[in-house]
């Protein structure tokens, strides 16, 4: 019965619109089935954007990539993998104008109506894809990883939502930059999303009387960023990176000579900022501890949910994967297990939590829902973006350097997803090598250095740094920075718009440190990988 009212509670919230969207994005249709008769076993990386690039017929294991490239043939004489028309970017183009200008320029009507406007831009892209392609790949594609993503991020919101993090100390550079780099080490074991939403309510009471824009600004450059770069369970893009067969301590092993400078040298920026802050936030109370928690038993549910990561057909193969289940009349289950259970645990999360450290947390569902609305539309217009971008990359693998690969993953990560975005460069970067993105084993040559390509390791550093990093570069990145926004607004800080984040903040403090990182690792100037 709870079950029931809740579908029809999340029907009305949706609207007409919304579940439309969800059914179109659902539904397999015949062109997936003949898809699949396609590619019965394998999953061919050129079927989708989401998956990768072209098996490529100089490939080591010459059999299984001379089937793979012919099941492509067979499902492209379907029309299945025919390249978008450029103008069909347009609608992404759109919803991007439109949350950097509707905040600033049309509040009221954009608070009211922002849903509408990313449901209907986001229609237009999966009408043009089943009816005037004739392929629903791509449009499943987003649905799986729309589903996925807001499965982790709501989960992880409402859980670390329910334990009050206190801080019994006064606002000052020393103990913000202690707070930004702690949380930034932990965002490696719960996630980036976690540790934002575990820190950012105590981090603005740290600063009550001094609080600022830049402070919010750091927050996500660290926390929410850059910080989760040395584990798989860090950020998204590296996850992915361990499903496919990258060592789970690779990150770790190679990135962190890489992240630790990156975040020094930001905080040293903010320390700059801070420290010309000459407002003062109240003196601690004494006779209290420094940091004391309320609503432990939370942390039960966020380590639930960082367990729940793991379940994938690719990390446990009894895990039955959501492809090859099929609902009646033709529609396409779009989670599987994991995403099942994350929901489950944000409800349980949400029921079992301490009223009154949800109370103190000034909890409210609308940081989630405008998140949920609004990369529900980016979900669904950014497919032939990264469609054409993984097209490109792959027919000019050979002539990108691992510098190209640094800047061109780095780029577009900062306004595309950059989980698909790490995924399809390190499909394209494989492809210099011979090697195949969905063979674990090639996957692994391609991570190791003492393996058969001792040069490939460099370019999966460069794509995984550049991935992780530059989701600071805007508010769509990461999925955290805009939850971290809407709670910021939410009690009362005034956050810079989508361009002024993006041009009083990521260009001239971002940029200037990872053209460094460029010139020292990538550019072949300092450094020379032999």
């Amino acid at each position: 019965m709870k079950t029931s009212l809740l579908l029809v509670r999340l029907a009305r919230s949706l609207g007409r619109a919304g579940v439309l969207l969800l059914l179109m994005l659902a539904w397999s249709g015949p062109y997936d089935a003949r898809a699949q008769e396609a590619v019965p076993e394998t999953p061919v990386v050129a079927d989708t954007v989401q998956d990768g690039a072209v098996a490529r017929p100089e490939a080591p294991a010459a059999e299984p990539a001379q089937e793979a490239g012919a099941a492509v043939q067979e499902a492209e004489a379907h029309g299945e993998h025919a390249s978008p028309p450029v103008w069909l970017v347009l609608p992404f183009v759109a919803i991007l104008l439109m949350i950097a200008t509707g905040p600033l320029f049309y509040p009221h009507h954009w608070h009211h109506h922002y849903p509408k406007y990313a449901v209907g831009l986001g229609l237009v892209v999966v009408f043009y894809y089943i009816f005037g392609m004739g392929t629903v790949v791509p449009v499943q594609h987003a649905l799986d990883e729309y589903l996925s993503f807001i499965a982790l991020v709501a989960s992880l919101f409402i859980a670390a939502s329910g334990i009050f993090v206190s801080i019994n100390a006064k606002g000052t550079p020393r103990n913000n930059i202690i707070l930004l780099f702690g949380a930034s080490v932990i965002a490696n074991l719960i996630a980036t999303t976690g540790s934002a939403m575990l820190f950012i309510r105590s981090y603005m009471r740290l600063n009550k009387g001094r609080l600022k824009a830049y402070h919010i600004i750091f927050f996500i450059f660290l926390v929410a960023n850059v910080g989760g770069a040395l584990t798989p369970i860090g950020d998204p893009p590296l996850f992915l990176g361990f499903l496919r067969g990258v060592p789970f301590f690779w990150t770790l092993t190679h990135v962190w000579y890489i992240w630790l400078p990156t975040t020094i040298l930001i905080l040293a920026v903010f320390y700059v900022f801070d420290k010309r802050n000459k407002l003062e936030s109240p003196d601690p109370e004494p006779g209290k501890p420094i940091l004391s928690l309320q609503g432990t038993k939370s942390f039960f549910w966020v380590l639930l949910i960082i367990l729940l990561v793991f379940v994938d057909p690719n990390v446990f193969p009894w895990v039955p994967s959501p492809k090859n289940l099929h609902l009646p009349f033709g529609f396409h289950l779009p989670l599987g297990i994991r995403e099942i259970g994350m929901f489950l645990v944000a409800f349980l999360a949400y029921k079992t939590a301490d009223r009154e450290a949800l109370a103190k947390n000034e909890f409210n569902f609308e940081p989630i829902r405008e998140v949920g609305w609004l990369f529900l539309g980016i979900f669904a217009t950014m497919q032939p973006a990264l469609e054409l971008i993984s097209e490109f990359a792959q027919h000019h693998a050979e002539d990108l350097t691992v510098g190209m690969f640094y800047w061109g993953t780095g780029m577009l990560s900062g306004i595309l997803d950059n989980a698909p975005t790490y995924l399809n460069f390190v499909a394209a970067a494989m492809g210099k090598f011979g090697l195949d993105v969905n063979l674990p084993a090639h996957v692994k040559d391609f991570a190791l250095p003492e393996m058969a390509h001792p040069d490939s390791w460099h370019f999966l550093q460069a794509i995984s740094v550049a991935a992780v990093f530059f989701g600071a570069m805007s508010y769509i990145g990461n999925a955290p920075n805009f939850m971290v926004k809407a709670i910021a607004e939410a009690n009362g800080v005034e956050t810079p718009s989508f361009m002024g984040y993006i041009v009083r903040y990521s260009i001239p403090i971002l940029i200037p440190i990872y053209f460094v990182i460029y010139v020292i690792f990538y550019s072949g100037w300092v450094l020379s990988i032999n």
